[in-house]
């Protein structure tokens, strides 16, 4: 199967042809580790995850290669642990791990390398001092620094002139500089900041060699597909190319370049005096973790998502549904060895997830309707199977439907059912009056209590 990708670069959708099909390889940028991920942070993790999946359902677990970095020496960083008061290690340390607990909270596969900045340091020494000898690059008042008029196609992926670049954006103003588009592949280091001993002084890399090194120690000097935010393009993408490319000898870096749109929250951008800004780690509290996924996936990647909390309480409510379809089915699903048809042609085209997402809403109510067993067996295996190819559906319905041990109100699991087995009882004396006021009492506690042939299950509303 040929699948379609949005190539930034070329601005259209292309045929993806890999460079060796016995081992894709796909670098996305990850998190400078200083605080939770936000929902915009985590919106480029679900996007890319679904495509690593598509990938390996195409050409085989064993020959993708994912990679996502983490960013363990920054500014942000530096200036965190000044202000906090905690040391550099236990902050890299404790946030890294909160990032990729909330990651896998949405469903998101550990990618195969996760390569930490400080762990490449010298990779990147490596890759300045070919700059710095082919002349790309300058060493001024202890800085190093890359000369973009000495790369000719700078610009290209943004689409826009070094000015238009530069103005209002996130691009250093310094004396020191031959050009003010130039920016910092290595910089000095005081004694209470984290450094390395280099050619040029004890100093850190830039952030934008970080990825670079990482990636080609990791991909190789060229590979597939790169992806990110829509808001790394310029500068940071736009700085990777240059610095890859001419360390190179001008050989290409990345042949697909993919960027997901950009993320508001209840119609504004996030911030936090406005009460909009998410973190992923507090959205956990209040919603299951695939009920966000979901959300996340129902706008198509390349375009604005206004991530709101009412649409995630719709696909939790949508998710019932199909946890209850999958459920009530009553049979063993029936797993076909491939994904149906219109589910990976709608991801094939430029991983249109809202069409393969409502294809799995077709295939919920064709298995809601089904009479005979080996139609709801067959029904169900598609329907995991491709809910699985989106990362949705892998629970086990009962524990889905009952949530967390404890509602809101305090029920715990055993609670809910000491009150069933007391409404039983009281059906069976034909108390219907004391039935109906426990049918109630769980109800106002959001529980919803479903009479059937083989007895009284129980969900969360």
């Amino acid at each position: 199967m040929t699948i379609q990708l949005f190539n930034t670069l070329k601005r259209t959708k292309e045929d993806f042809v890999p460079i060796d099909a016995k081992r894709v390889r796909m670098y996305v940028c990850g998190p400078t580790v200083y605080d939770y991920a936000h929902i915009g942070n985590a919106r480029p993790v679900v996007v890319f995850d679904v495509l690593y999946r598509l990938l390996r359902e195409i050409y085989g677990e064993d020959h993708v290669i994912y990679a996502r970095n983490i960013t363990d020496v920054d500014d942000k960083i530096i200036k965190r642990a000044l202000d906090s008061g905690e040391s550099i290690s236990d902050i890299t340390k404790r946030t890294e791990q909160a990032f990729l607990d909330d990651m896998s909270a949405l469903g998101a596969l550990r990618p195969d390398v996760q390569p930490r900045a400080t762990e490449h340091i010298a990779n990147m020494i490596t890759m300045i001092g070919k700059l710095v000898a082919a002349g790309h690059a300058y060493v001024v008042e202890g800085h190093v620094l890359f000369g973009v008029s000495s790369y000719k196609d700078y610009g290209h992926l943004s689409g826009r002139n070094r000015d238009e670049m530069i103005a209002g954006s996130r691009v250093e103003v310094a004396p020191y500089k031959k050009d003010p588009a130039d920016f910092v592949l290595w910089k000095p280091s005081t004694d209470d900041q984290p450094g390395w001993e280099s050619p040029w002084g004890r100093g850190r890399p830039g952030w934008h060699i970080e990825c670079s090194a990482m990636s080609e120690k990791h991909l190789g000097p060229t590979f597939d597909i790169h992806g990110g935010g829509q808001d790394l393009i310029f500068p940071h993408h736009e700085n990777e190319i240059a610095q890859s490319t001419c360390a190179h000898g001008g050989s290409k870096f990345v042949n697909y370049w993919m960027h997901n749109g950009y993320l508001m929250a209840e119609g504004e951008k996030m911030s936090k005096s406005l009460g909009n800004f998410y973190t992923v780690h507090d959205l956990r509290d209040e919603f299951p973790g695939e009920a966000v996924r979901l959300t996340l996936l129902k706008t198509h990647y390349r375009q604005p998502l206004d991530f709101r909390k009412d649409g995630i309480r719709e696909a939790k409510k949508e998710l019932d549904d199909f946890y209850l379809a999958l459920r009530n089915a009553g049979v063993k699903a029936d797993v076909p060895d491939t994904v149906a048809g219109p589910v990976m042609a709608a991801l094939g085209d430029d991983l249109n997830t809202p069409k393969a997402i409502a294809h799995l809403f077709e295939l919920k109510t064709k298995l809601n309707a089904a009479t005979d067993a080996s139609q709801k067996a067959r029904l169900k295996g598609e329907l995991l199977l491709a809910g699985d190819l989106v990362g949705l559906l892998g629970q086990d319905p009962e524990t889905w439907l009952r949530g967390d041990d404890k509602s809101a109100s305090g029920l715990s699991d055993s609670d809910i059912d000491a009150m069933i087995e007391k409404r039983k009882q009281a059906r069976a004396n034909k108390d219907f009056a004391t039935s109906d006021r426990v049918r109630d009492e769980l109800a106002e506690q959001g529980i919803l209590l479903e009479d059937g042939a083989t007895g009284t299950t129980w969900r969360r509303q």
